[in-house]
Order: structure tokens, then sequence, then C-alpha cells
């Protein structure tokens, strides 16, 4: 048995979720509704925002082009997930929105671009970052978005680090060849943050800087070299498996 309700079409809403709310969508959401969905006035869907829950809401139509949609009852609390900070060097445009989805689906609560001396992608456009984690959420009946942070320097980011929570760093060279092993040493459900570099891999004195602070735990990812988008998923989820909220 499904674990949520994947039977019935679910819409992101930037308002307030509550017993007897009536929302307006924008024209964008309202022609999704009635010309890519085809539903109409009368049907019903869920619609969450990400801290009020997930609520069953009915399509009115008062005019052609208008929708609004009034809740009807929670199905589900508001679940929160894993306090994983996913750092990444930014991919192009396709890679990327495969990225952030699938770090959405697998829990993040922020998405933090981090510009590296070998990094490809130099623009971030952050609205098409949401847009697709928005569109992973609604798809992978997910309740919680990540927050999504305006890029920053590597080596800002890492002077600016919390030494309490540990930075599980991608490293091809990792003393500790186990993944599971190295992830050991941390606390079960404890904050952190992953990295995965560029495509080329951190630059030498980037991969000092980073081996020389003691909150980072170098992460072997085995012995084939991946994609950054592949490292991704692989990383978060060996991090959810052995530290995370899939125990």
């Amino acid at each position: 048995m499904a674990i949520h309700d994947f039977t019935s079409e679910r819409l992101f809403v930037d308002a307030p979720l509550q017993a007897g709310e009536r929302i307006t969508l924008s024209p964008d959401q309202a022609n999704y509704l009635f010309n890519v969905l085809r539903l109409d006035a009368g049907a019903e869907l869920l619609v969450f925002n990400g801290c009020d829950g997930e609520w069953r809401a009915r399509i009115d139509r008062p005019a052609k082009r208008t929708a609004v949609l009034d809740t009807i009852a929670k199905v589900r609390d508001q679940t929160g997930g894993p306090d994983i900070e996913y750092l990444f060097a930014p991919l192009k445009r396709a890679r990327l929105d495969y990225m952030v989805q699938k770090a959405v689906e697998l829990g993040v609560a922020r998405l933090r671009p981090v510009m590296t001396r070998r990094t490809v992608a130099e623009r971030i456009n952050l609205e098409r970052m949401r847009a697709n984690a928005i569109e992973a959420a609604e798809q992978c009946g997910v309740l919680r978005l990540p927050e999504i942070v305006p890029p920053e320097r590597l080596d800002a980011v890492i002077a600016a680090w919390d030494p309490r929570r540990p930075l599980v760093v991608a490293d091809e060279e990792a003393a500790v060849a186990s993944p599971t092993m190295a992830l050991a040493a941390l606390p079960v459900g404890s904050p952190l943050g992953v990295l995965i570099g560029p495509e080329g891999g951190f630059a030498p004195e980037e991969r000092a800087a980073l081996l020389s602070r003691p909150f980072v735990l170098p992460l072997s990812l085995g012995p084939r070299i991946m994609r950054a988008d592949t490292a991704a998923v692989a990383a978060l989820s060996l991090v959810n498996a052995v530290v995370g909220d899939w125990r």
C-alpha cells in the first residue's frame, strides 16, 4: 500500500493553509489546472505550502481563466526530514535541474551552490532551481521544500562554516575506502553538510584547504569516477542510509 495518496493531483501554493481557506491561484497555475491537468470546477486535488501540511481542496472557477481553491480538510500533517545542507558546484542547465530534483526527493533541508575554481556554470538561476524543487515535491509526495541559498565562493563558505556541523566531502582519495565505515563515525540524526565538487574535481589548493578543517569528513564513493549529478544521488543516499532518516 502506498504511504501517500499518489492518485490525486498535487499542487504547491504560496499561501497559508487552514480550514475554510480560499486561495486565488496565479494565471500560470490556473492554466496548469485547466489546460494541462484538464481539471475543472468541482474537481478536487491535494495542496501543500511547505509548512502547513497537505490539504484536500476543491476547484472553483469564477471566470474562464481564473482558479480559486477552497480547502476542505487536512489529510497529512507537516513532516520534516534530515537536517542536511547540500552544497554543490553548479552544473549546466539540464543536469542541474536533475540534481536539484533528486536532492529534493532525498530530503535535503537546504540547497547551497558554491563556486569553485573549476565550476563550469557561471550563472545560477535561483528561480529555476525553486521551480524544479517544487515540481519534484509535487510529483513525489514531499511536503518540505528546501531552502535555496544564493551562490557563494567555496572559500567563503568554508571560512564561515559552523564547526559543530560535520561536512561530508566526496573525495576519491579518501583514506577510508568504505563510505559506510567513514559515516559510522557521525552521530545518527546529527545536522551535517554534504559537498560535491565540480566535474573536474577540486583544485589541489581547495582540496588541501578542505582536508585541513577538523569538521570535514572525506567520503569515498567507490572505485568508479561519477559525474557530479550521479555523485550527488550516491552521497545523499549513503548519508540517509547510515546516519539519516532511512534507518
